[in-house]
């Protein structure tokens, strides 16, 4: 009897990844939502015995999804596949009714595992089939392309975000990253959810590989620091200056570590950084962005927007890649996935 299978998930490139991940032996019926509002109307339509649901998609995210599944006592069985791997999202999507949760990128292992757990399949492991089917090539439009880029940025997200939240004992909000090819004078117009009438302090640490190289900068605004101090439980024998110092040291040394190791994981590739450099304490952002890179080529930047609102803190964690790495990337991804 075939099953019909749902992948909710707004990336294209994620939403591949997924379906090359089910064994060739389960006989499903595959469809495809952007969103949670699309992916419930194909509930309704009976078109999802199982979903697979990603956390942070447009228009309405998985939490929001899960609440009405739950709610309306809709008819799926939820299995969650995020990048968002931080314990508190994994047991709000538990307590909602999910059936497990993954980590992004998926591995099929772990899947034909859990599909056997609860009963939905019990045969061989092998996807090989469907993974030569759903193959994803270097020669993809640019718009997939940046799509690729998004989903690798997502997951480094949520391992970044599962890092931080260890650390300060809080949920850290995630968003959708900002991603966009852009020249150097265009790098201020990327960072959207920076306040441009807020000072901010910087931090700038490189980072290399074999061909790829790229620059990663973590940017706070400096109303935060107070309440970034206390989460982070320093002693009380030095001046506010150098709390705050220590404070966007450690952050940063937490964001950028625990991006690039999410980098190296998915693209197979094991980058070595220099030191941090602070690029300016209390700031304009414009002031900032002026002595982080003076290339006049084109660039692939990724802006990622954390969040703790329960703290009312906001920080940002901007990479930039130089167009010489950009395909590369591309195509150590498409690898990867392959």
């Amino acid at each position: 009897m075939t099953t019909p299978v749902l992948i909710c998930d707004d990336s294209s490139f994620a939403r591949k990844q997924m379906e090359r991940c089910i064994p060739d032996g389960w006989d499903v019926d595959i469809s495809f939502a952007e969103h949670g509002q699309e992916a419930l109307e194909m509930i309704r339509a009976g078109k999802a015995d199982v979903m697979f649901l990603d956390l942070n998609m447009p228009i309405m995210d998985g939490y929001q999804t899960m609440q009405v599944i739950k709610d309306e006592d809709l008819p799926t069985m939820v299995i969650v596949v995020s990048g968002d791997v931080q314990p508190e999202a994994r047991a709000r999507m538990l307590e909602f009714g999910a059936l497990e949760f993954i980590r992004k990128p998926t591995d099929n292992a772990k899947l034909v595992e859990i599909l056997t757990q609860f009963g939905l399949y019990s045969g061989e492991a092998s996807a090989s089939k469907r993974a030569e089917a759903v193959k994803p090539t270097a020669k993809d439009s640019h718009i997939e392309k940046l799509d690729a880029y998004r989903e690798m940025a997502n997951v480094a997200m949520g391992q970044t975000g599962e890092s931080l939240a260890r650390l300060l004992g809080e949920f850290i909000d995630l968003p959708i990253p900002n991603v966009n090819l852009i020249t150097n004078t265009e790098l201020h117009m990327a960072i959207a959810d920076i306040k441009r009438n807020d000072s901010v302090s910087a931090v700038s640490q490189g980072f290399i590989s074999a061909g790829i190289n790229g620059e990663a900068l973590v940017i706070f605004n400096d109303s935060n620091f107070s309440n970034m101090v206390k989460l982070l439980k320093y002693s009380d024998d030095k001046s506010s200056h150098s709390l705050e110092l220590e404070a966007l040291m450690d952050v940063s040394n937490i964001l950028i570590g625990a991006c690039l190791r999410a980098l190296s994981e998915q693209l197979h590739s094991v980058f070595s950084h220099n030191h941090p450099i602070i690029l300016g304490r209390h700031c304009d952002l414009d002031d900032i962005l002026k002595n982080t890179t003076h290339r006049k080529e084109d660039m692939l930047a990724i802006e990622i927007a954390y969040s703790i609102k329960s703290q009312n803190i906001n920080f940002d964690l901007l990479l930039l890649f130089p167009n010489k790495s950009i395909d590369l990337v591309f195509d150590k991804l498409v690898t990867s996935h392959s």
